[in-house]
């Protein structure tokens, strides 16, 4: 190994794509050059991780950063600090709900917020709304990694979600680019029709988001997919009830995708405090038996990801009893804060139910990085950037949200005991500070850049 210089990441645990096993990795100028037995590079730098694992930095497809706009709520500096620290190398921000979202309009605002602030590799997501077909393809061209729509309103104004007819325009101009249309889908009729009952208990606020509101959105969604030839990814799947539309979906030639989240692989609706709005997101967390339905589904390969929807608010706007707050469910805002936790949440759980790291990653790095297009992340192996993460598998903490680096302290995992710490993340081969005064050196990506 002679010409530039480079680092050796050695470890007895490696998780690369063909599996687990001892390695030394071998690093110039950002990338992975080779893979080596353990042991066999001779010369560079080396970093001995002793007895922690080697990950590749996990790729998180679905993040709220909310700047500019409502930056009070997240920004661009904490979300990616957070990111970093929980072993994420790689997030795709989500078009809403900064201010503008990211339309033809918001495109450069987000950008420029962006500049200068990012711990780690960053892209954008556009959005499809109504109104706007013919800003899509100059969005595309521009590089964002696809385009988000609501089938049901989104909580925001500006952000406004598509009827059916709208849907089939922006999904036939979508095909006709062949972008990626990612899609919030429950139903606003079932909603509508669904009881509606304020209050702290959580089984009145699932009651008003049914898995029907879901399992009737995807399927019109998969109709629409099918006559236009989209490629669609649902977003977010809570209910099992979405599985075997996909399955026939995908039988029939629909090109569709899925991903869930942490929170309903980890956490149950038997177990939600009376007013404990931290746990509230739309679509909901449902009980063990769907979430044991999910936990299925992952192990068949049926999502391409579990990705965390980190969805953050002010403590006001979750009214929160702890903050002053009523603990209504119906008036909280419904997001999960848990971009920094996803890897031990997952691993805690995974590792209970007899599932491996190389699961974990192929669920929270290869897959994502897959359906973004990311071609230069996502794995251990030659060609790909040197996005890495030290991790201790049999370490356990208890969670303290004043000690989380996104901008507020709710989480829906305070005071629970997890297993799986991030000690380092690389990203490029460069450890990542996330103290406050540290020197940012993420990048904003664009589509096909990485």
């Amino acid at each position: 190994m002679t010409g530039s210089p480079y680092t050796v990441f050695r470890s007895r645990r490696a998780v690369l794509p063909e599996g687990e096993r001892p390695a030394d990795v071998v690093v110039r100028e950002g990338r992975i050059t080779e893979v080596l037995p353990y042991g066999a590079a001779a010369g560079g730098e080396l970093v001995d991780l002793a007895g922690l694992v080697l990950l590749p930095g996990l790729v998180d497809t679905h993040v709220h950063v909310n700047e500019p706009g409502r930056t009070e709520w997240e920004g661009f500096a904490t979300a990616t600090r957070a990111a970093a620290a929980g072993g994420v190398t790689t997030i795709v921000d989500m078009p809403l709900n900064s201010i503008p979202p990211t339309t033809a309009a918001g495109l450069d605002a987000k950008r420029k917020a962006s500049h200068g602030q990012l711990f780690v590799d960053t892209g954008l997501w556009g959005g499809a709304i109504p109104g706007n077909t013919a800003d899509l393809a100059p969005l595309h061209e521009a590089g964002v990694f696809g385009f988000k729509s609501f089938l049901a309103p989104s909580g925001v104004d500006e952000f406004p979600h598509l009827t059916a007819a709208q849907l089939a325009e922006a999904l036939a101009e979508l095909a006709r680019l062949d972008a990626l249309a990612i899609i919030h889908a429950e139903d606003p009729a079932v909603l509508d029709a669904a009881p509606q009952r304020p209050g702290p208990h959580y089984a009145d606020f699932l009651a008003s988001r049914p898995d029907a509101a879901e399992s009737v959105a995807v399927e019109k969604l998969l109709e629409i997919a099918g006559r236009t030839g989209t490629r669609v990814h649902i977003l977010h799947v809570s209910s099992a009830a979405v599985l075997p539309l996909l399955r026939r979906a995908r039988a029939e030639g629909v090109q569709v995708t899925a991903e869930t989240c942490p929170h309903y692989l980890t956490l149950a609706a038997e177990q939600i405090p009376e007013g404990d709005t931290a746990f509230k997101c739309c679509p909901p967390i449902r009980d063990e038996s769907n979430r044991d339905q999910l936990w299925q589904a992952l192990a068949d390969g049926e999502f391409i990801g579990v990705v965390s929807d980190h969805s953050p608010s002010t403590p006001d706007l979750k009214h929160l009893p702890r903050y002053g707050g009523s603990g209504d469910f119906a008036a909280a805002w419904g997001g999960i804060a848990s971009l920094q936790l996803g890897l031990p949440a997952i691993w805690t759980e995974a590792r209970r139910r007899g599932f491996q790291l190389d699961d974990v990653v192929r669920w929270m790095s290869s897959g994502p990085a897959a359906l973004a297009g990311l071609s230069g992340k996502g794995a251990i192996a030659p060609g790909r950037d040197a996005d890495l993460v030290a991790f201790d598998p049999d370490a356990d903490f208890t969670v303290d949200p004043a000690g989380l680096h996104h901008r507020n302290p709710v989480t829906p995992y305070a005071g629970r005991t997890l297993t799986g710490a991030v000690r380092t993340t690389w990203l490029r081969g460069q450890a990542v500070c996330v103290d406050a005064d540290a020197e940012p050196t993420g990048r904003l990506i664009a589509r096909g850049e990485a």
